[in-house]
């Protein structure tokens, strides 16, 4: 036996000591169903490494050490063990191998390795990866659990949602393919097996349940994901996560670990968004989305009041898109979509998903709050470019600002002043931008704890345009008179971005 062999063994057997001390005294249900070992057995020959090589700069990749915000191995970097982990000596050597030594010079330009998990979706040798797994790689192999390396091709990728899709011939043995399963029936409590090949090393398989669903972790405007706490590790990205009928209803992709490894909060893109997105790669090598052309924010319990919507639910538009689907169907800012193409609106996250779910060039209705009551509106969707920008529109203005004599009125902690040519120089105000100027803010007020500041300027006061400081006070002074515990304000900054924002009448 090697030295360095029984110094591994002398410090694992601690540990080891110690589990099974724990497995002794755990009941035996907490292993979980007796079914997970028949589901991955029957599945675990889908699961696959995907190794990755880089072309880089070695003296602009010095730096390159550490975890992305996902967790995962940044190109070139080691994993991040435990100092006293008995397995640190062993990554140390494996990647020092693959990057040339400690003494390579830098300068010149070399080949970084990533590696993430991937599963093979057909007999044709399609395979289901995260996006940032393949991200910017040169080339790309795809390992089967046997250890057979075969090159693959990317046939498409989409940022929004982190998936890919690569294609590889499969060798004359028949390989094995997995299914999609329904996420919109996992319950929560529900059990779970995640699989991965990191390393090259073999399939790895963990078990846990569905802690939660629905999450939105920010890492994307389509957030939907299925929160598990089986382990889900560096290496796994992009594996699938299975239910105990052996069908994939998630991909693996995002855990928050501040060591790197798994403390029991993973996230897997459900399947239903999987399935959509790989159609449309296949498809298309790209992925198409409705575009509705709007802005749109959070509707708030003040600002739900303030538009007499009880209860608060649905998305605010904010801004509309001068040359998109929404313009000519007669969307407006100030406008609340509570329900699309048959969907209900409950939330502002709610919309972006539903409108991208939507095929493009598809007539749908979109059901508004206006002014307390409900309408519905027919819009034609647009194709979403990653690339636009949309632009809000301009609210109406009566006449223009610049006529009128500077008249300052105080109201809601706000000092408010017309537009006039001087202010909008002070404040870099754009000639588009039409309404009454704040050029002061309480610092107790609700406005100040709202973000108001000098410079933005008011271009809505309950849905109705205003053009000088005194149509404000007045519509304040009628909402108090009305009863109305809050006022809803359209603000606008110099570029003349559009918000609303709610404050108390007090």
């Amino acid at each position: 036996m090697s030295d360095a062999f029984q110094a591994l063994s002398r410090r694992v057997l601690p540990l080891a000591a110690a589990v099974g001390f724990a497995i002794v005294a755990t009941p035996a249900l907490a292993r979980g169903p007796d079914g997970i070992a028949d589901v991955a057995e029957k599945v675990i020959d889908a699961v696959v490494n995907i190794s990755t090589s880089q072309t880089v700069d070695a003296k602009n990749n010095d730096g390159d050490k550490g975890s992305d915000e996902r967790g995962n191995n940044r190109r070139g970097a080691n994993p991040q063990l435990p100092p006293d982990s008995p397995f640190s000596e062993f990554f140390d050597e494996f990647f020092k191998n693959r990057r040339g030594g400690p003494d390579s010079k830098g300068g010149s330009p070399r080949k970084v390795n990533s590696l993430g998990s991937g599963f093979i979706i057909d007999t044709d040798g399609t395979v289901v990866t995260n996006n940032h797994v393949i991200a910017d790689a040169d080339e790309i192999n795809v390992i089967l659990n046997d250890g057979t390396k075969i090159k693959a091709e990317l046939i498409g990728k989409d940022k929004k949602s982190d998936l890919a899709v690569l294609k590889f011939t499969p060798p004359e043995k028949k390989i094995t393919a997995v299914k999609f399963g329904n996420s919109d029936t996992l319950r929560l409590g529900e059990w779970v097996i995640a699989i991965g090949n990191p390393f090259s090393l073999g399939g790895t398989v963990t078990a846990g349940i569905v802690s939660a669903r629905n999450r939105d972790i920010n890492s994307g405007p389509y957030d939907n994901y299925i929160q598990t706490d089986a382990a889900i590790n560096r290496g796994n990205s992009g594996g699938p996560l299975f239910n105990l009928d052996g069908e994939v209803i998630g991909v693996n992709t995002a855990i928050i670990s501040p060591s790197g490894g798994s403390i029991g909060i993973g996230f897997a893109v459900p399947s239903k968004t999987v399935v959509a997105v790989v159609d449309q790669l296949r498809q298309f090598k790209e992925v198409r989305r409705g575009w509705l052309g709007v802005r749109i924010q959070q509707v708030t319990d003040e600002i739900a009041e303030s538009l007499s919507i009880k209860p608060a639910r649905g998305a605010l538009i904010a801004g509309v898109d001068d040359k998109g689907p929404a313009k000519p169907a007669g969307i407006e800012p100030g406008d609340v979509v509570i329900k699309f193409d048959g969907k209900d609106i409950k939330e502002m996250k709610d919309l972006p998903r539903a409108v991208a779910d939507s095929p493009v060039g598809k007539a749908v209705d979109v059901v508004i709050i206006r002014k307390g009551k409900e309408e519905t509106r027919k819009v034609t969707l647009g194709r979403l470019d990653d690339g636009e920008k949309p632009v809000e529109a301009s609210a109406k203005t009566t006449s223009p600002v610049e006529a009128e004599k500077p008249v300052t009125q105080k109201a809601l902690g706000l000092d408010l002043a017309g537009l006039s040519k001087d202010l909008r120089t002070k404040y870099k105000i754009k000639d588009s931008v039409k309404g009454v100027i704040v050029t002061g803010v309480d610092s107790g007020s609700d406005a100040a704890e709202k973000r108001l500041s000098a410079g933005d300027v008011i271009v809505e006061v309950a849905q109705e345009a205003v053009t000088n400081a005194v149509d404000v006070k007045k519509r304040i002074d009628q909402l108090k008179k009305d009863g109305k515990k809050s006022v809803l304000l359209l603000v606008s900054n110099g570029s003349g971005e559009l918000r609303f924002v709610a404050l108390a009448v007090k």
